[in-house]
């Protein structure tokens, strides 16, 4: 049994657990080196410094385990398992339940921190791009109020809300998020026709612009202007729900640059983006398309749509993922010049 002293600790309710632990880690103010006690419906959280604790918050001494060397899931498995962090939950993709039950004992066991553990139980589905999950573990004092599969992700200095049960969203793409963002300069107007819980548009607001940001899924408008509250830019951002071929109508010759992060169907969006250049626009197109030969085809798409209307130059060819074997999710930074 691991040795046991009185340490300085935040004694709050157990539905308030996660948002204090949260807090007090922020801080630099969590113990790490003792266990957070469960006492009926309250939680003890040690802090190493309680003089510069929130006077919020209630200090008591009481008796805490002091935390044993942690493992990684993969020695505690003997082998590397799969697994991709979002926010507090830990992602798997395993078609073997058993195999899938194996790996979240580790994770819950390891020194990897889990509000619950969730393995992909089908592929994206529908035009809405959400999927079924299985709810592996869940850690029951810090479940708070939440959803399983709700969670906080922090991205580039920037927090989002989501549920992934009911919208879509990838942290493997944060790199390229970044990469498109740095390019935004103060003052543009930016549409982003499938906006999701807001990755593309609240950063780019954050860096000054004027966004338009669209998606069919009501659950994600709803998640974006939360977010948009959350990262202070809901003053820049204008949320809306619907089918973006429609909404694009009110902003014909609007935008300095247009995101269409819809792989697999942005082809079919080419003649809406055209519809909503400016003068000068920059699309950032993103699409799955065979190894051997990915950027041929949004090249076409984009030329054929903008007919003589538009001088087409590609800024950048980028390959940004292998999406599947032989497959790649690939981006094209177009510029669209009107021909006077």
């Amino acid at each position: 049994m691991n040795d046991e002293a009185a340490v300085p600790c935040v004694r709050v309710p157990r539905t308030d657990g996660e948002k204090t632990r949260q807090a007090l880690a922020t801080a630099d103010l969590l113990d790490t080196e003792h266990e957070i006690t469960v006492d009926g419906e309250t939680l003890y959280i040690p802090v190493v410094d309680p003089e510069s604790v929130s006077d919020d918050y209630d200090i008591v001494h009481r008796s805490a385990e002091q935390r044993s060397s942690p493992k990684s899931p993969a020695e505690l498995l003997g082998y590397e398992p799969s697994i991709e962090r979002l926010g507090d939950l830990v992602i798997l993709d395993e078609d073997d339940p058993d195999r899938a039950r194996e790996i979240a004992d580790a994770v819950v066991d390891s020194h990897v921190p889990a509000r619950a553990v969730l393995n992909r139980a089908s592929p994206i589905q529908g035009e809405l791009r959400v999927r079924e999950w299985d709810v592996c573990y869940v850690d029951p004092d810090v479940l708070g109020d939440r959803s399983p599969t709700e969670t906080i992700h922090r991205e580039y200095g920037h927090e989002f809300e989501l549920d992934v049960a009911s919208v879509y969203f990838s942290p493997r793409l944060a790199t390229e998020r970044h990469r498109v963002i740095e390019q935004i300069e103060p003052g543009e107007q930016v549409f982003d026709m499938f906006a999701g819980v807001g990755p593309f548009a609240i950063p780019a607001a954050s860096q000054g612009a004027t966004v338009i940001a669209v998606d069919l899924n009501e659950t994600a408008v709803e998640y974006l202007r939360r977010n948009a509250d959350r990262n202070d830019v809901a003053d820049r951002i204008q949320a809306i729900h619907g089918d973006v071929r429609e909404v694009a109508a009110e902003y014909e010759n609007w935008a300095d640059r247009i995101v269409m992060n819809l792989p697999h169907s942005a082809e079919e969006f080419v003649e809406t983006a055209i519809g909503l250049a400016g003068e000068t626009c920059v699309i950032h197109y993103y699409d799955i398309q065979p190894d051997d030969d990915p950027f041929d085809a949004g090249i076409e798409a984009i030329r054929s749509a903008a007919g003589d209307e538009y001088e087409i130059s590609v800024l950048e060819e980028r390959a940004v993922r292998s999406y599947a074997p032989h497959e790649e999710n690939i981006c094209l930074d177009v510029r669209l010049d009107r021909r006077t």
